[in-house]
């Protein structure tokens, strides 16, 4: 594949940038508003994740902005340091710790995760999408769109939020969402989606106008239908990009030399990096071309756009999974395609934002319902199953504790599961006993730790007296001084129960330790 960014390259790039531009736009406001931040700081955020992040990004296909699971622990430190100022100060600083774990390789951390729990955050994703926007698209618009949790900002949580949907949704909502599918859906064929004129376009944009159309069309025949205020889309107006000024916060670094300021800056910096290698090993697994993404330099282009958000009142920003599979959805090849929907939220936010805010959210949430859908396939539960128990169950956990908590806490879970899953395969497959006519072969396989003492203790005191043993560790690569003393102990008690043994394969005479 060609990896420039001219050529055939960028028709792709530039589709999926828009597409990836309708899905960021919403959300960037409705993080802001979740985390108690001004609406136009999250769009900076994701004018920097996009610009920024994307230009110094190793990544070819992840995108950057500001983060749902950061939401609560925004709202937290503003209320913590007292001004949103002061927080805009602890992520310039969040922004350099970041710097820092990049020049120290720390990125090698995100290689670790089991993926098992990677597969499992996706797939949650893509079903609390779907969950979430199934009240936008019924015209129930209380709870912001960036809002991923499963206790609402409303006090209602996912499920109670869709109940009241159903029961006070706006009839104008329901053709909006419907068509938009339709529209989406009809692109989204290969024969359409891949055609010289019909391809030009993504169904995303088709979309989006037929919903402009639609509810403007409500106010001449239907006016009861239209939908205003909470329903559509709410950009800050500017004139020009000068006005931007009038819109930026700068930080205030006054409690710098403040233990709470150090706490909130580690905190985001640690969170944010921890979420940016998911996304990004994430990213790397979507990508239909298997490129492997430099987890240091994505720190260090994190720490960048962070440090430069927090100086113009943007929110932190890290690598995400719902921009990242709507560019990968969107048939994007090159890291353009993430720096493209960065220049688009800024000229267009600019340029059309009175034509952007006649966007109804319903037809917003259609594009989501495709992205979501992507990530939460049947099939990819079908596939995880026959793969066994020790891949499904953290899969399956991940799943169902990121649903009913949040991001974060989810994937917590997750980690521990997959990790104890881990743990246990490995040292069923590092200590093999067999027996034949009453002689028992005991061989240590690769890597045999401290970990797999208790089953190696249990499976020797299980062999019967009189029994004859070998122990073998001819294809044992390292074995730890714990496995050594409790065959060194097997070896000296074994008189006392008339067992006999033979050793092979050890680099040391096993015996003389005692």
């Amino acid at each position: 594949m060609k990896t420039t960014l001219l050529g055939d390259n960028i028709k792709y790039d530039l589709k999926a940038s828009l597409v990836v531009f309708l899905v960021a736009l919403p959300l960037c406001l409705g993080i802001a508003v979740a985390s108690g931040a001004p609406p136009m700081s999250g769009l900076i955020a994701g004018i920097i994740g996009g610009i920024v992040v994307g230009s110094l990004s190793g990544s070819h296909v992840s995108v950057s902005g500001p983060a749902a699971g950061l939401t609560v622990i925004v709202l937290d430190a503003i209320s913590t340091l007292g001004t949103f100022e002061l927080f805009l100060a602890a992520v310039v600083a969040a922004g350099i710790i970041q710097l820092i774990l990049g020049y120290l390789k720390a990125g090698v951390l995100g290689y670790y995760f089991p993926n098992s729990v990677i597969k499992g955050m996706l797939t949650a994703i893509g079903l609390i999408l779907i969950l979430k926007q199934i009240p936008h698209a019924l015209g129930w618009d209380k709870d912001q769109m960036g809002d991923m949790a499963f206790n609402q900002m409303d006090n209602q949580n996912t499920f109670s939020e869709i109940w009241y949907a159903i029961q006070y949704f706006s009839p104008g909502a329901i053709p909006i969402v419907l068509i938009a599918l339709a529209l989406i859906l009809f692109f989204e064929r290969p024969k359409i989606k891949n055609h010289r004129i019909l391809g030009l376009v993504p169904g995303a944009l088709w979309a989006v106008i037929s919903g402009i159309l639609i509810n403007q069309l409500y106010g001449i025949i239907k006016p009861e239908w239209k939908l205003s205020g909470e329903h559509l889309v709410s950009i800050p107006e500017v004139e020009s990009i000068s006005g931007l000024g009038k819109l930026v916060t700068f930080p205030d670094f006054g409690l710098v030399g403040t233990p709470d300021f150090w706490v909130v800056a580690v905190t985001i910096a640690i969170i944010a990096s921890i979420e940016t290698l998911l996304s990004l090993e994430a990213g790397d697994k979507m990508d239909p071309y298997k490129r492997i993404s430099p987890a240091s330099r994505e720190l260090l282009a994190q720490g960048t756009g962070n440090t430069i958000s927090g100086l113009i009142g943007g929110l932190p920003v890290t690598a995400v999974i719902v921009r990242t599979t709507a560019n990968v959805g969107s048939g994007a090849k090159t890291k353009l395609s993430a720096v493209m929907h960065g220049v688009l939220l800024l000229v267009l936010v600019v340029g059309i934002a009175n034509i952007l805010n006649l966007i109804p959210l319903s037809c917003l949430a259609a594009v989501l319902f495709v992205v979501g859908f992507k990530l939460a396939k049947p099939k990819i539960f079908i596939n995880e199953f026959q793969k066994g128990k020790n891949q499904f169950i953290p899969f399956l956990v991940t799943v169902v504790a990121i649903l009913f908590t949040d991001l974060l806490t989810g994937i917590g879970i997750g980690i521990v599961v997959g990790v104890f899953f881990v743990i246990k395969t490995n040292y069923q497959k590092s200590v093999l006993v067999t027996e034949l006519n009453g002689r028992y072969l005991v061989k240590l396989q690769k890597d045999v730790s401290f970990l797999n003492k208790a089953p190696l203790m249990r499976q020797l005191r299980q062999i019967p007296n009189g029994s004859a043993v070998i122990l073998n560790a001819s294809k044992a690569k390292f074995i730890d001084h714990d496995i050594h003393e409790l065959l060194n102990d097997f070896i000296a008690t074994s008189s006392d129960r008339d067992i006999s043994v033979e050793v092979e394969g050890f680099n040391y005479k096993i015996k003389e330790t005692l």
